[in-house]
């Protein structure tokens, strides 16, 4: 029962590999060497990240899959002088597997040795089958060709026949990995770096809004007075203020840290598309949301906060520690429910957002506890407490159960369920943030709000915000773009009335109505007729002769739906999407069944494609070698590239430039 336990979370874990980049633990360079006419050696250098472990071709059956070498010599050209030596190993027993496994440790060194038996063999292609295991396990194949006339070696990016000729390296040793697959994952790295600041930059206001609550706020005098009266000189209370914050970034940074590891670093992205997680979530903020509007409060048990409390009365260093772990304890029925957003919106991001966004948010809030224990006299100058405090703690709840429905709005998009189109989603949000601008004019009372014959100029003006927003959204239910929220809100082609109430398709250049549209293709955005199979896409371009744009897209990504409404909307691009390239829009989370013929083992992760999205999200990490979305490429009719890849691209003139330069090289 062990084994079956154990083999189910491998397989579940094996699938998961990265959301923005694909993940590749094991970095290979190679060469190969002439010892005589007929004598040739050929040595692998391998490299594993920290904590990873890479298996041996004779580690036992029955565990983890052992290294493994196929050599593409049908014709029998030549043959192996022995199997292949490899550097250390240790043994070790898996008690789950119940067998002892064999794996590398340090750098890894294997060499083999080949005699050749056709002098006019030109190329030997091998291919290295193996599986690295961490927390999840990656099953990798790397093919590596030869040339033994000018001793190059190269990974190819397929496996298909492949010829060097002319085309070889003039280096006699190459690093794995062509220019594409290096191009993909510079690509991505941005992408994952935009993502961590702008993780990093909404944590730290949410930490600034946390700052603004009844739990929080008041405890900035206090904890002032306490450092100014315990400390004997004033540059003792600076460094105990500077001690205090540090502790209070440390606390919420290990929790994101552990977040992470329970998780682990690469599989968190999968929860994006997920429908059982999108719909967890949405439960989960619509309870937090509740408390923050005064239902009930979340709470940790009273015994945690009077046991930190106890510790922190015994001063020095470890009593600052314990204060700071107080404030979090006493705090977290207003910060828990922010804390809990930040992490269920890092997590759906992968990587270490879960650690990024808890230092963006801890950050904010232990900025004011420090600088007022530096400059006491600013406590002057602080709003007193009051009944604005609810007021801020209030408006989050809005915001978290406005968020909520984002979540829903995934599971429903990637169900293709249509039970949250465009417009009751708006209708939803309309309703929310309708109701919030009521409650900031006072019109609604809520449980813990103080009694008042007036509101504040500061609450007028949020309100008379609040109402704006509220009216520019209504619109969109006849159809309005609404750049300003794109990619929260389903797209324009997942509604009721596609094209808005009483519209039809719009603009000059549609290029095809329904009845005209080639097989397989659909009108998507802007009404640009767009495949969703990939061969049907490529022999329609072949058909016409056009370059292929190839768009690798995702039904719950918000940064797919900006680009499409914001760059893609542009008038200039439009045309070229159009009329001068062939759309293939590949949807990576499309749950829909593929036939049982044509389901198989992906070699790329080992696990049974299964669904639409699992066969094109393998497509993209075999071909690309990425697993991020939105991802661009411009092919040519024979499927040779014709620019390197982009992804997230919101600058406009610099997307057109991107698609000029790529379409100009179509022959």
């Amino acid at each position: 029962m062990r084994k079956l336990a154990y083999l189910l979370l491998l397989l579940v874990s094996t699938i998961t590999v990265q959301a923005q980049m694909m993940k590749n633990p094991a970095v290979w360079t190679t060469k190969i060497e002439k010892e005589s006419d007929t004598e040739y050696t050929i040595t692998w250098n391998g490299v594993v990240d920290e904590g990873w472990h890479l298996y041996s071709q004779f580690t036992s059956e029955g565990g983890a899959l052992p290294l493994a070498f196929t050599y593409n010599n049908l014709e029998g050209n030549y043959v192996l002088n022995g199997p292949t030596t490899e550097s250390e190993t240790v043994k070790e027993y898996n008690d789950i597997f119940e067998v002892d496994e064999t794996y590398f440790v340090g750098p890894i060194t294997l060499v083999q040795k080949i005699t050749l038996t056709n002098p006019e063999t030109s190329n030997i292609q091998v291919e290295m089958e193996y599986q690295v295991c961490e927390e999840v396990c990656i099953s990798q194949s790397n093919l590596f060709v030869y040339d033994l006339k000018t001793l190059a070696s190269k990974e190819v990016a397929n496996f298909e026949e492949f010829e060097l000729g002319n085309k070889a390296e003039a280096s006699s040793e190459i690093k794995a990995g062509d220019s594409s697959s290096k191009d993909a994952i510079e690509s991505n790295k941005k992408q994952e770096n935009r993502g961590l600041f702008t993780i990093f930059i909404l944590s730290f206001f949410s930490g600034f809004a946390a700052l603004l609550t009844p739990c929080v706020f008041p405890m900035i005098p206090m904890t002032v007075s306490f450092f100014t009266k315990q400390s004997k000189t004033r540059a003792k209370g600076i460094k105990n203020a500077i001690i205090y914050g540090v502790s209070i970034i440390l606390i919420y940074v290990i929790l994101g840290t552990i977040v992470t590891a329970l998780f682990g670093a690469d599989s968190l992205n999968a929860l994006s598309t997920n429908v059982y997680f999108n719909i967890i979530f949405f439960l989960l903020l619509v309870v937090f949301a509740t408390s923050f509007l005064g239902a009930f409060e979340i709470m940790l048990p009273n015994s945690w906060a009077n046991k930190v409390d106890s510790q922190a009365d015994r001063g020095g260093l470890i009593g600052i520690v314990f204060m700071a772990l107080a404030l979090a304890i006493v705090s977290f029925s207003c910060t828990g429910p922010i804390v809990g957003t930040l992490l269920v919106e890092a997590a759906s991001k992968g990587g270490l957002a879960p650690v990024i966004g808890m230092l963006g948010f801890s950050l904010a809030l232990a900025l004011p506890f420090m600088l007022f224990a530096m400059f006491p006299g600013w406590l002057n100058s602080m709003p007193k407490s009051g009944g604005w405090l609810n007021t801020v703690k209030v408006s989050l709840g809005f915001l978290e159960l406005a968020l909520a429905f984002k979540f829903l709005s995934n599971a429903d998009l990637v169900l293709q369920a249509h039970y949250l189109e465009r417009e009751v989603f708006l209708a939803i949000w309309i309703a929310i943030f309708g109701a919030w601008a009521l409650y900031l004019f006072g019109k609604i009372k809520l449980p813990h709000d103080s009694p008042s014959d007036n509101i504040s100029v500061g609450r007028l003006f949020m309100a008379l915000l609040v109402s704006i927003f509220t009216i520019y959204m209504v619109p969109g239910l006849w159809g309005a773009p609404l750049k300003i929220i794109s990619g929260f809100p389903p797209p324009l082609t997942y509604a009721e009335s596609p094209y808005g109430v009483g519209g039809g398709k719009g603009g000059s250049n549609s290029g095809a109505t329904l009845g005209e549209l080639p097989d397989g293709a659909k009108l998507g955005a802007h009404d640009i007729v767009a495949f969703t199979d990939y061969e049907k896409g490529l022999a329609y371009a072949k058909s016409i002769n056009k370059p292929v744009l190839l768009d690798f897209t995702g039904f719950a990504c918000v940064n797919c739906r900006k680009m499409e409404d914001y760059v893609w909307s542009d008038p200039a691009v439009l045309s070229i999407l159009k009329n001068e390239v062939v759309l293939i829009s590949l949807y990576v989370d499309d749950p829909k069944k593929l036939p049982e013929s044509e389901q198989y083992i992906s070699d790329t992760s080992g696990k049974k494609v299964k669904t639409i999205g699992n066969k094109w999200s393998d497509f993209q990490m075999k071909h690309y070698h990425a697993n991020a979305q939105p991802y661009y490429i411009i092919l040519d009719t024979d499927e040779s590239r014709l620019s390197d890849a982009v992804g997230y691209m919101p600058d406009v003139e610099e997307y057109k430039t991107w698609l000029k330069t790529g379409i100009s090289k179509h022959k």
